[in-house]
């Protein structure tokens, strides 16, 4: 909910204006002087502030000095019975969105509080996507072909404007590549909004994505823009765009061939010029097979596809991977419980025995697991090594940790994991497959390959 300020003397006024705008739907602080309307700027943080320019105790600048002072990301909005062009112009000098005159019609106002509001909203969002793209991780760590052909094809589709299907099992990078596809591309300085599109209603996905005007649906009580909107110029990330509802997919078509949607309940066209990125763990193509997922859809968001290997097929990146985890995760806050003595966790050294048990591990969760993984080790490690006694992994999926254990393969890793998961949950394939974080397709071809059966036993 939109909280707003109004700073105004007339007491009359400010109750007819305040009335009106809680109507609507938003959270209304009421001041009648500069000192009522800094106390409360300070205490509640509103998204906007409405001052008159005109106070008893000094002018709107006053107000817009303190927020200055304060550093506050919230806009204002300048009232004033006798409007000038200097002192409109003063205004905006002085950090003002907008300078206007009495009387105020409410429903204009209302569309300029809403306009200021989601202009607001996306200078924060392009504030946050800014830092985040200066922490991102690197997608592409280690050295092994699959993760050099990864980049290769990444770095190649940095040019063009085409949507990417970003495709890879849970946990194995897709958000970070699809960030590191926008922070590298000629889209940058633009916004980067992400929606992951998994157990959404299609009325929430809807006006998540589209926005809605007000009285669209109970709950609409103003105006709201949609992510695709709020991205205009930038890229839209939709993680889990396979569990995009049906009743969606058609209005995303348009989006990704017209340019253009409606918010929900409008009749009005608009248009956004974005970037749709799209990442999943599910084969669309036997999405489409079963009327889940619109086959021109998947013709057109997979115009240019990029796969993640496993983590369990670059295990030659293992090392280097987890060394650079370690360096971002910064100081082990379990430490001094150990020591006495925090411990810059970039410090932490990992033995080598420790990198073959990770190595042979068949990682079902991928690079999500492995940080898991990690964070535990810095709690159980002795000193600045981790070592394989310090690896702890969920319950029932530990890997061979006895000493002098016979190396294996990964094949013949992958094949005792799923032969233990299938064990567990009574050789039932489909609850195999969420665990295991792939298709159910996906495993009956892993089955057939390792030569085990759904029942194995």
């Amino acid at each position: 909910m939109t909280r707003l300020l109004l700073v105004d003397d007339d007491a009359q006024l400010r109750a007819g204006m305040s009335a009106y705008l809680r109507r609507v739907g938003l959270e209304v602080f009421e001041a009648g002087s500069c000192a009522e309307g800094r106390q409360l700027q300070a205490a509640e943080s509103p998204d906007l502030t409405i001052v008159d320019y005109d106070l008893p105790d000094g002018t709107a600048f006053d107000v817009l000095q303190s927020m200055r002072e304060r550093e506050a990301s919230d806009s204002a909005i300048v009232l004033t019975g006798v409007g000038t062009i200097e002192l409109a112009v003063q205004a905006i000098k002085s950090g003002a969105e907008h300078f206007l005159t009495k009387p105020v019609d409410f429903e204009s106002l209302l569309l300029l509080i809403e306009r200021t509001v989601a202009a607001q909203r996306q200078r924060r969002q392009h504030t946050a996507s800014k830092l985040a793209a200066r922490a991102a991780p690197d997608p592409f760590l280690g050295t092994s072909p699959r993760i050099q052909e990864l980049r290769e094809l990444a770095t190649a589709v940095l040019g063009s404007d085409a949507p990417v299907l970003i495709q890879g099992e849970t946990g194995s990078g897709k958000g970070v590549l699809a960030r590191w596809l926008h922070d590298h591309g000629q889209r940058s300085e633009e916004p980067f909004i992400d929606l992951n599109c998994a157990g959404l209603s299609q009325e929430l996905l809807a006006s998540e994505l589209f926005g809605h005007v007000r009285g669209a649906f109970t709950g609409a009580v103003s105006n709201k823009p949609g992510l695709i909107e709020l991205a205009n110029k930038g890229t839209l990330f939709l993680d889990e765009i396979g569990d995009l509802d049906p009743l969606v997919q058609p209005k995303l078509l348009k989006v990704l061939e017209e340019r253009t949607f409606r918010r929900v309940g409008d009749v009005a066209l608009r248009s956004s010029d974005v970037r749709v990125l799209g990442a999943t763990h599910r084969n669309l193509a036997a999405l489409v097979q079963t009327g889940r997922f619109r086959e021109d859809l998947r013709f057109r968001i997979n115009t240019l596809t990029l796969d993640i290997p496993p983590l369990r097929e670059r295990a030659a990146d293992i090392g280097e991977i987890a060394r650079t985890l370690l360096a971002g995760m910064g100081k082990a806050a379990s430490s001094a419980a150990r020591s006495g003595v925090e411990t810059d966790a970039s410090r932490i050294e990992i033995s080598e025995d420790a990198l073959a048990v990770l190595r042979g591990y068949p990682w079902p969760g991928n690079l999500r697991e492995l940080r898991n993984v990690l964070e535990r080790a810095l709690l159980f490690r002795k000193g600045s090594v981790i070592d394989r006694k310090a690896l702890h992994f969920d319950r029932g999926l530990e890997p061979d940790l006895a000493v002098g254990a016979a190396p294996r393969t990964l094949d013949e890793a992958e094949r005792q994991h799923i032969d233990d998961t299938l064990r567990r949950l009574g050789g039932r394939v489909d609850e195999a497959a969420k665990v295991l974080g792939i298709s159910r397709s996906a495993l009956y071809a892993k089955l057939k390959k390792l030569g085990l059966g759904p029942s194995a036993g």
